[in-house]
């Protein structure tokens, strides 16, 4: 699951981005209002936003006013050290899911982020299906008649991408920059890791599905036929 962090203050960023990445999150992190709508008007795939309101260059409310306004959905948890309850009802009122007031404990944030997300999911994400194999948006299973199995994190990403765009190629690049971020150091082949380990998967469970790669396109999901 990737989240954006939308926080100006460096030091309360950074341990959001590690409290995050250690529970399996991917985690991109802006410093302002006007990055922060970069990022998300990008094409970037995100499932959630963590928002600070009192930032820089468009402030919190100004840039959650504008999301809804353009129609998008996307889960957003606003964080600001005011607590009085004008605020509050002006952050949801204008669109948010959730408010948390600094300072918080890492445990409320996380449960608060599972149950936004998961909200989410639930109301308006279905299961995904391609062949006989479905992928829980929920549980984050891959499944046949044959089984089950749960996936990793970003084995999840990359196979809920490419349910997403069956028929399409998607880069090793383009998985780097939706899944890993713009900002990973992480090496290119730490996607074919993850393919490899998803087609065990797959093979294991009795999919008829197979990732085929073509040179200089990319990696498709293909049914085969007969399996």
């Amino acid at each position: 699951m990737r989240l954006l962090v939308v926080e100006d203050e460096k030091h309360l960023a950074e341990a959001l981005t590690e409290i995050l990445t250690l529970n399996n999150y991917s985690v991109d992190t802006v410093y302002d209002g006007q990055q922060a709508l970069d990022y998300l008007e990008s094409g970037s795939v995100y499932d959630g936003v963590i928002l600070d309101i009192m930032i820089p260059k468009i402030d919190g409310i100004g840039v959650l006013r504008t999301l809804r306004a353009n129609k998008n959905k996307i889960p957003i948890l606003l964080l600001t050290a005011k607590s009085e309850v004008d605020d509050k009802v002006l952050g949801l009122d204008s669109g948010a899911d959730d408010y948390l007031t600094k300072p918080f404990a890492a445990k409320e944030l996380l449960a608060r982020i599972r149950t936004m997300t998961r909200r989410e999911k639930e109301e308006h994400t279905p299961d995904l299906q391609v062949g006989n194999t479905m992928l829980s948006r929920v549980t984050y299973e891959v499944a046949t008649e044959k089984g089950s199995l749960s996936l990793a994190n970003k084995e999840y990403q990359l196979l809920e991408l490419l349910f997403r765009n069956e028929g399409k190629y998607i880069s090793s690049e383009q998985f780097m920059e939706r899944i890993w971020g713009f900002d990973s150091e992480s090496e290119i082949n730490v996607v074919w890791a993850h393919l490899s380990s998803v087609r065990k998967k797959l093979e294991n469970i009795g999919s008829d599905l197979k990732i085929k790669s073509v040179r200089n396109l990319g990696y498709t999901l293909e049914v085969i036929n007969g399996k």
